[in-house]
Formats: structure tokens, sequence, C-alpha cells
């Protein structure tokens, strides 16, 4: 499938598989689409993408892509994999004085909050995706500062349908493992998010902010603030 030179596909954490077939290719921009990351919705921009003939499909640079159909496919069959991240300020002891959140609105025309978050590629490492979403989510200048050890300080899972467990995705399983990371620079939020807010931790810790997080991540935002001992 192409769109104005481009072709429009999505990454998962998985060996290829008989029968599917792979192709390269991102669309870049504002768009909102119902199939992308958790958080942030439109594809980012593939750097190993390469057009194809004019009259052929694009050349196969990449086996870890999947069309739109194809991700459907694999959504109703296998669990995805992703990262998410809060994004924090700190003093200069080290301590957590904000929390950053993201606005966004949904394809309804719904505000809610959100963090960074978004799938791991096939081939890439969890400091690799960690790095891209963020950049992604935040912007170039954000210059997050990655945490020395990939474990996690939580491990989300997210079910289509409510009561397995705190987490809710309407499009899939996916487990996530999420991350408190410190950025030093400026937070330019791009994609669909409309802005970063910045909060003390008391208020991120509140009930109206856990009521404006999707998919449940109002808990998942609290676990956060006590992995750093800011939840009192």
């Amino acid at each position: 499938m192409q769109a104005g030179g481009r072709a429009t596909g999505h990454y998962i954490l998985s060996l290829p598989r008989p029968g599917f077939d792979f192709r390269p290719g991102r669309t870049s921009g504002p768009r909102v689409s119902h199939n992308e990351d958790m958080s942030v919705r439109t594809p980012d921009p593939d750097p190993d993408w390469t057009p194809g003939p004019e009259d052929g499909p694009p050349v196969n640079t990449n086996p870890g892509w999947l069309s739109d159909v194809e991700l459907t496919q694999i959504r109703r069959r296998l669990p995805l994999l992703y990262v998410e991240a809060v994004p924090v300020r700190v003093d200069g002891l080290g301590q957590v004085v904000e929390i950053g959140v993201l606005l966004r609105a949904t394809p309804e025309g719904k505000m809610t909050r959100t963090l960074v978050s978004g799938r791991v590629m096939y081939g890439e490492t969890l400091r690799d995706a960690l790095f891209r979403h963020l950049e992604k989510d935040l912007g170039p200048m954000a210059f997050p500062q990655l945490p020395a050890s990939p474990v996690p300080f939580s491990v989300a899972e997210y079910f289509p349908l409510p009561g397995l467990t705190a987490f809710t995705d309407d499009r899939q399983h996916a487990v996530s493992l999420a991350y408190v990371v410190p950025v030093t620079g400026t937070c330019d939020p791009r994609q669909d998010a409309l802005e970063l807010t910045w909060m003390s931790p008391e208020e991120a810790a509140s009930d109206a902010v856990s009521a404006e997080m999707e998919g449940g991540r109002g808990s998942l935002l609290r676990t956060a603030l006590a992995s750093v001992g800011q939840l009192r």
C-alpha cells in the first residue's frame, strides 16, 4: 500500500512467519491512526525505507515490517511488546521534582493523558526502543538520560477486555516494560500529542489526574512515583 510515495506499515517484535509479506516504509505527520502505538498513534519515518520501481511494490529492506492487514492478524494471535516511559525532572540530589504527562485527543475528540509509549521493533534492543520513542514523542532536544539497567520499574499487561488486570487496550494484548527516565533538555511534543504537562509528584498522584489517564495508566503512574520514593 502506497500513499504519496511512501508505504504504510508497522513494526512488531517477532520472527518472520510463513505466509506474511513484510514490507518497509512509514508515513510521517500528525495524522491519527487507529492501529499505531498505544500513546502516539502516528507512524514515525522509517530510515530504512527505499522506493521501489514505479510499477512494482517497494523494495523489501526490513523483514520486521507489517502492513495494516498483517498487523491486525498478528494482534489477534500474539501479544505485542511495548516500552513505556515516565519523563521526570530531577534536582541536584537526583530526587524527582516534576513528572511529565502527555495530553492528547482521541479520534472521538476526547481529551486524555498518557505516557510515552511504543512498540519494540524486530531486532531492536530495549534501550534503543526506549530512546526512539522518547525522541519521537518529546522531540530531539529532550535529551533523555536512559537508565543504566534495562530492568523496568514495572511490567504492565494490557488486555482488550477489562477485568484481567488494571490495564486495557481495546485493540490488542500487549506486554509493556515501564521506565522512569529523567530528561534534561527542552521537550517539544510531536505526533498527535498536544502538550507535555509538568506536574508535581503530589499532583501526578491525584485522583483527578489518574481519571484522565487512558487505559488504566493512572495506576502505572502511581507505581512509578512509588519506585522513586515520591508516593506519599
